[in-house]
């Protein structure tokens, strides 16, 4: 036999045996990545492989009818369609009316037992209007698909109700004690804010857990224990007004708009280098007259190249991670704004918005139990996102009422908020299991 051949044949031996190794050792890994899932965790997940096309099929049903926060009957028939889901496990359901706070409303379902109280967050509304040309579910291909709202948040809605679903086919939902909250009005709240988020907050009071379903930044290694709040400012300038040839006189000053500008970069040299801080003037409006449209964060100005602009607004944002870090900064922009320059004025106003979610021990004992179950599922690991990809969001409301949140555990994908807005449908099944399992594991401790 020749050296040639006498290498080719070992070379075929030790390959096929590498092979062998291979599908040994993946196995092996495999009863591992089992063994800590019980017999009820094994028919979740069955269930779940079982009705995924169901699970997509109600997504497209979903997606498809139109429920921009302002339409509000579209808001109360997507509510109507998730209400019969959670009807039909046994959920005691009620529409909480929004005409208190010109919204559609929400939905509370309440399932009542024994183990510790949980509650679900979701939303029904998306920031697509029926004015918009973005309107259906579309197929990209196998695993893809495009549509309004897809993943913000309908698709996190689906998977709370078939969590549920596969939780009250292994038998584990009847002793669960389950709130579902999905708010009407999550793309543009309601005001008084108080009001629009009283039944949220009401529903989190004695629960031990909140988890929220948002899609968070796409990635599904990823979970949210932490977010930024937000809210709204108005800087409102006003200046006097001559002829454009004499500013800068002592008499004259700078016109509001130069006031306005001294402003808004002062706040960037004082308070841009805060990690966490931002603050963003999205729409600034400055001449003889301003015509401001805050409702919709738009509006006109008017004046001449030859008169000194005697008026100037700006309407803007501001995102911080805790109570503390809003209080700090928006008391350093209300110091600057009141050094005014000379014959100038300026008024700068917040407006309610979201709290933040800050950082805490409970929050990151939740992602243990989430990132565990996942593992155990052999689905990989989840850690945490940075709270600078994570904007506000519901959960937020219920922080120091519940001890232990994670957020951003819905379908993932790419593009949320824009027409491209486009789900993986494969994480569908993903992170019901994940969900599922995590709600049992919670529920008997």
């Amino acid at each position: 036999m020749s050296i040639w051949v006498t290498y080719t044949l070992r070379m075929r031996v030790l390959a096929i045996s590498t092979l062998a190794c291979v599908f040994l050792c993946s196995t092996t890994a495999s009863v591992a990545q089992t063994e800590t899932i019980s017999a009820a965790e094994r028919a979740l997940v069955s269930y779940i492989d079982a009705h995924n096309d169901e699970s997509i099929a109600l997504l497209e049903k979903v997606v498809n009818i139109n429920s921009g926060t302002q339409n509000l009957a579209g808001v109360r028939q997507v509510g109507d369609i998730f209400r019969a889901e959670l009807d039909a496990l046994g959920f005691q359901t009620s529409w909480v009316d929004g005409a208190a706070w010109n919204r559609a409303g929400h939905l509370v379902g309440t399932h009542s037992g024994s183990g510790a109280p949980i509650l679900l967050i979701g939303h029904l509304d998306t920031v697509f209007e029926p004015d918009s040309p973005f309107q259906k579910f579309e197929r990209v291909n196998a695993t893809t698909a495009r549509g309004p709202g897809i993943i913000d948040m309908k698709g996190g809605d689906v998977i709370i109700i078939y969590a549920l679903k596969a939780l009250e086919a292994a038998g584990l939902l009847k002793s669960m004690s389950i709130t579902v909250v999905m708010t009407g009005d999550e793309e543009a709240v309601g005001r008084p804010l108080a009001k629009a988020r009283e039944a949220l907050i009401a529903a989190a009071r004695g629960a031990r857990a909140a988890i929220g379903f948002e899609d968070g930044d796409g990635d599904p290694a990823h979970a949210v224990t932490a977010r930024r709040g937000s809210t709204n400012w108005r800087l409102d300038v006003t200046g006097k007004a001559a002829h454009s040839s004499q500013i800068f006189r002592e008499d004259i000053g700078a016109g509001a708009v130069f006031e306005a500008a001294r402003i808004l970069n002062t706040f960037r040299e004082r308070l841009a280098s805060q990690a966490h801080l931002t603050f963003n003037p999205g729409v600034v409006l400055g001449g003889t007259a301003v015509d401001v449209d805050a409702a919709h964060t738009r509006g006109t100005a008017s004046g001449k190249t030859n008169i000194i602009a005697e008026r100037a607004t700006v309407l803007g944002d501001i995102r911080a991670l805790t109570r503390e870090q809003f209080a700090t900064a928006q008391a350093a922009m209300q110091q600057i704004a009141k050094q005014s320059l000379a014959h100038t004025t300026a008024e700068l106003t917040f407006d309610e918005g979201y709290p933040p979610l800050a950082p805490s021990a409970g929050n990151e004992q939740l992602l243990v139990a989430y990132n565990r179950a996942s593992r155990d599922l052999g689905l990989g690991t989840v850690t945490a996102v940075s709270p600078d990809k994570a904007g506000a969001a519901d959960v937020s409301f219920v922080a120091g009422i519940v001890p232990m949140i994670i957020d951003a555990v819905g379908l993932k994908g790419r593009d949320d908020h824009t027409p491209a807005e486009t789900a993986d449908l494969t994480t569908m099944s993903v992170q019901t299991k994940r969900a599922a399992v995590l709600l049992a594991r919670l529920a008997k401790q």
